[in-house]
This record gives structure tokens, sequence and C-alpha cells, in this order.
């Protein structure tokens, strides 16, 4: 079964860290929500898409690791140096959930234009596929957001797919360049009213409007960053639902 009307998740979260480095991961509770919402069945699809780092094989390997012994049934959808599957199409149709990794949202979206996956993507969201994903795997769905594609200096990112018509702020809390560089854009019209998470922290869009806020923690929070009349820039607390 489809979600039952389009549905985003769009986070700072995603993956728990395990002892044994980088790449020992576990799946967070928010796998559970979007298979929820995707009315799935006992063995949800998940398909990962990691054009965001350039489908770097560690990525893929530690993200099937992650699912290993779990009731989710992972694929991938890889576009570096060709794609992976023959009909990308009906493989992403057939999925439960859509899930973007984290990189940059600058590549990611270029490179999914070049293959039409925008498309795609677009039709798989109005089909009910729940589509979500975390840092560059959230903004991309929205007008734009801070970036660290093009540096270690953030910078204003307005080419995103804007199905969603909010900025978006990723890693609100723990990094120290992007409260204040929302604000800016925000305040200076680059962005529109945007939505930011701490990490941590997940955005649901139904349709797109905002439904709620979640968390995998305690102590964090989303926030919506909004321009006055005038021309003040105003935060207020979006309080998340605890997770699991």
């Amino acid at each position: 079964m489809p979600a039952s009307e389009p549905t985003i998740i769009a986070t700072s979260m995603g993956f728990f860290r395990g002892d044994r480095g980088p790449y020992d991961l576990r799946p967070s509770p928010v796998f559970e929500l979007a298979a929820e919402l995707a009315e799935a069945g006992p063995q949800p699809r998940v398909c990962y898409l990691g054009q965001a780092v350039g489908d770097q094989p560690t990525s893929l390997t530690a993200v099937y690791g992650a699912f290993a012994d779990t009731r989710f049934r992972l694929s991938h959808l890889a576009l570096f140096p060709m794609p992976n599957v023959e009909d990308v199409r009906a493989h992403l149709l057939a999925q439960d959930v859509i899930w973007v990794g984290g990189g940059s949202v600058a590549n990611l979206v270029a490179v999914w234009r070049v293959h039409g996956l925008d498309e795609i993507l677009h039709e798989c969201w109005q089909a009910g596929v729940v589509l979500a994903g975390v840092s560059a795997g959230s903004i991309c769905w929205h007008v734009g957001g801070a970036t660290d594609s093009f540096g270690p200096r953030l910078r204003g990112f307005t080419e995103g797919l804007a199905w969603l018509p909010y900025g978006n702020g990723v890693h609100y809390d723990s990094e120290g360049q992007r409260r204040p560089l929302m604000h800016e854009l925000v305040g200076d019209g680059t962005l529109p009213t945007s939505h930011c998470t701490d990490d941590g922290v997940g955005l649901v869009y139904r349709g797109t409007q905002l439904v709620e806020a979640i968390a995998d923690r305690d102590g964090v929070s989303a926030y919506e960053v909004s321009r006055g009349a005038d021309g003040s820039v105003r935060e207020a607390v979006i309080a998340p639902r605890r997770l699991g």
C-alpha cells in the first residue's frame, strides 16, 4: 500500500554510529516511521540513493550493513558510472521508502537533473512512495538552504527541487555557521520561510504542509525562521515528538 498522500521526511538524522568506526551504523527509528507512513508490509522496501557522495562504495557497504538482520529489504540506485538498474523508474516506483544520503546537495540535484531523476522522484512522491533523507537529502526537496557544497565556508543554495516551498537548514545545533547564515538568507529574501533541524530531528510533510517534527533523542528541536514585515528575522521553536 502506498502512503495515503504525498509524504516527505526531511531530516538531520538517519543512522546511529557504533563503536567500530564511521561505517558502523544502525538505523534510527525514522525508518520505522517512514515504513508506517508508507503503509508498508512486514518487509518494507527501502532504496538508498547516495549520489550526494558520488555513490561511494564504502557508504553503500555501511548502509547495507546497517540494515542486515532487520525487517527492511534494502536496495540502492547508483548513477556512477551509470545506472545500476535497467529501469530506474520501475525500480523506484516499486519502493515503499526512498532514502537520500547526505553530502553535496548541489552535486546531488545536478546529477539527478541530468538523468531525469527529478521527474521520476516527483512521480514517486505523488504515487505514495515516501521520500526521505538526511542533510543534502533533506535540503534537496526544498527551495534551498545553507550548504558546504562549494567549500568549508557555508554558502546559500537556491537550486533545490522546490516541491516544498520553504528553505531548509540542517545540522542547526552542531555547526556554528548554520544558524546565522540561515537567518541572513531569510532576512535578505534569498530564501523564503525556512524549517531547520538540530541533529537528531526531522520534519514530516504531507503534501506541502509541515505536520510535525520528530526526534530520535532528547534535548533537540526544530525551528521556523521567518521574515517579519519590518524586515526582522524571527525564529520559533517547533517541539518534536520523540520516536522510539
